[in-house]
């Protein structure tokens, strides 16, 4: 493969892990927002958001090019494909950084139940997650497969975390009703969280077959 391909590849590579850690900071933003009440911070979450579409779409246009201009093969062409699922779970991730923006903005002018994010443990629930898609992002840029070693361990961490806040927000809502609404909208945050954890791992797989060539799956 020419000197010259692999000199935009790296370019691109740089584009595409500029669009991830954009993404990440939406989720971040998104959820200490949730975390202070923050209608403000909230509002600058959805706003990225085109952002974010744009340079998903521009970065899949150049990911085509290269294709079509340089016809890579083997690595070169795993390459490609694991930087369009990373385009694409980016692109994921910071939706939901948006819909956690959403639910603030939605439940901010009622105070009684602020605390109910800490007590549902998704602050702690989000900080799992956002260093999953960090190390996944950082298995990218070095293919350093140590970074997503243990992702399957890590989701399964995130997917019960999910479960007990599903069953503390039930029993929240059984003993004040008053809580509902907030629970239930907190409830989906928790949904979009794990969502996200799927992401990252998404993202493990392709870096790891793009290193190896080795098609795995993180369950």
């Amino acid at each position: 493969m020419s000197e010259k391909f692999h000199t935009e590849m790296e370019v691109a590579k740089g584009k595409v892990l500029l669009m991830g850690h954009l993404a990440v900071g939406m989720l971040e933003d998104a959820v200490l927002a949730l975390e202070e009440n923050d209608p403000h911070r909230a509002e600058e979450v959805r706003k990225r958001k085109r952002d974010l579409s744009d340079q998903a779409n521009a970065l899949e246009e150049e990911m085509y090019r290269l294709i079509a201009l340089y016809q890579p093969m083997a690595k070169d062409m795993r390459m490609i494909a694991c930087s369009l699922r990373l385009i694409s779970s980016a692109e994921r991730i910071g939706r939901y950084g948006k819909d956690i923006a959403n639910v603030v903005l939605a439940t901010y002018s009622d105070q009684r139940f602020d605390d109910l994010v800490s007590a549902l443990s998704l602050p702690h629930m989000a900080s799992l997650v956002i260093g999953m898609i960090n190390d996944s992002l950082e298995a990218y840029r070095n293919e350093d497969l140590t970074r997503v070693a243990h992702h399957s361990a890590r989701d399964d961490t995130v997917d019960a975390l999910r479960h007990t806040i599903f069953r503390d927000g039930i029993t929240y809502m059984m003993e004040d009703p008053r809580t509902i609404t907030r629970c239930t909208n907190y409830l989906m945050v928790a949904r979009y969280l794990e969502r996200c954890g799927d992401h990252a791992c998404k993202i493990a797989e392709k870096v790891t077959y793009m290193v190896t060539g080795d098609q795995i799956e993180i369950r």
